[in-house]
């Protein structure tokens, strides 16, 4: 099968902006399009539909060290895809590597996509998140999403639904390529109001329990244990 490619609609991208081609990977099925059209759009779509080959977005963010834009390549999840894959991470400047917080398998699956990814665009910022984090029965604690502490790269769970953490990613890359941990988003994406929120005390909750989970002791074993 031939790669597929749908390439962003046409629009207008801030004037002299530094853009950088950011790939963003994971199981097929974990929200990796629907996070990418909330962002872009404020859409959000509720079925699925798997993405083939990849698709290619521009993510425009104006910060306080001028404009960015980041070229996100949406990448295919399905297995049947993998042939297409080594190709769409060519000359990846960043990449975000997402699981589903309700699927135990897709955090399994983490190390080989970011093993995949090294192979291909080694040392690159890299940050790993959760989606749906607003959905109560999740399968994957946070205490047991310890990956990124293991590799040493940034861990955020988001919510593509109700916009939890949904520009975070994009900002804690642009720090890094940046060097400069203070670089601010000064505008931030206009986003549709979410069918429903986070509240306050859930987001405490959120947060107190990942604090917690950063400063346990890393186990010897996997992240299941």
């Amino acid at each position: 099968m031939a790669a597929a490619t749908t390439p962003a609609p046409a629009m207008a991208l801030p004037e002299g902006a530094a853009q950088f081609k950011l790939v963003l990977i994971g199981e097929g099925g974990v929200g990796k399009t629907t996070f990418v059209k909330r962002v872009l759009t404020g859409d959000y779509t509720k079925h699925y539909d798997a993405t083939i080959g990849a698709e290619m977005r521009q993510l425009p963010f104006y910060t306080n060290r001028g404009p960015i834009v980041f070229n996100v390549w949406d990448t295919a999840g399905q297995e049947k895809y993998a042939g297409l894959r080594d190709g769409y991470y060519l000359k990846a400047q960043a990449c975000i590597i997402m699981f589903d917080l309700t699927a135990r398998g897709s955090y399994l699956m983490v190390p080989e996509w970011h093993k995949r990814i090294s192979r291909i665009a080694a040392d690159i910022p890299t940050v790993l998140v959760g989606n749906k984090v607003d959905v109560k029965e999740r399968m994957v604690k946070a205490r047991q999403i310890r990956y990124h502490r293991r590799v040493g790269i940034p861990y955020f769970d988001i919510s593509a639904k109700t916009n939890y953490n949904a520009v975070r990613p994009f900002l804690k890359i642009a720090c890094i390529l940046a060097r400069d941990e203070s670089l601010r988003f000064t505008e931030a994406p206009v986003l549709l109001p979410a069918e429903f929120q986070l509240n306050e005390e859930q987001k405490r909750a959120l947060e107190a329990d990942r604090v917690a989970a950063d400063a346990a002791p890393l186990p010897e074993g996997d992240d299941f244990d």
